[in-house]
């Protein structure tokens, strides 16, 4: 770690904290050349893998977006947000445990109707309905009983 003031490579750590929820360190440094104190906070850096749609276009994954569709499909539905967090919190750690550098949109969208399954069955249907594109009754039918 450079210092701040002098540009120094050598520091030393004076004090290691970790925060309540343990995903950050707080780290108090002291310069060896020129004495100086800071503090640097570390946190795991971990890279979503990105999304390949279904025209072929890799896009970043974006959580943002994740749930402005289940907020869609939970529309009027009884469901909590921290419930809504929990389900794209376990979304997201599914796609980093895959280890896969890229996911199919499709796989995203699997995982996101397994979530809603579980959540909010209507929910889940219109989610299905949208995302599968039905063409005919039958096929919607069939979800419906399947549930």
């Amino acid at each position: 770690m450079r210092c701040p003031y002098c540009a120094h490579g050598e520091t030393q750590v004076v004090e290691t904290r970790e925060s309540d929820e343990g995903g950050v360190v707080r780290r108090r440094r002291r310069c060896l050349k020129c004495e100086k104190r800071f503090t640097t906070y570390e946190r795991a850096e971990v890279a979503m893998p990105a999304v390949v749609k279904k025209d072929g276009a890799r896009v970043e994954f974006d959580p943002e977006k994740l749930r402005s569709s289940m907020m869609l499909a939970l529309r009027k539905r009884p469901v909590g947000v921290e419930k809504i967090d929990a389900a794209i919190e376990r979304i997201q750690e599914q796609l980093v445990a895959g280890g896969a550098r890229e996911v199919p949109s499709t796989r995203v969208g699997e995982l996101v109707m397994r979530e809603l399954e579980k959540l909010d069955k209507v929910a889940y249907v219109r989610f299905a309905s949208v995302y599968r594109s039905f063409e005919d009754v039958d096929e919607f039918s069939q979800l419906i009983r399947d549930i």
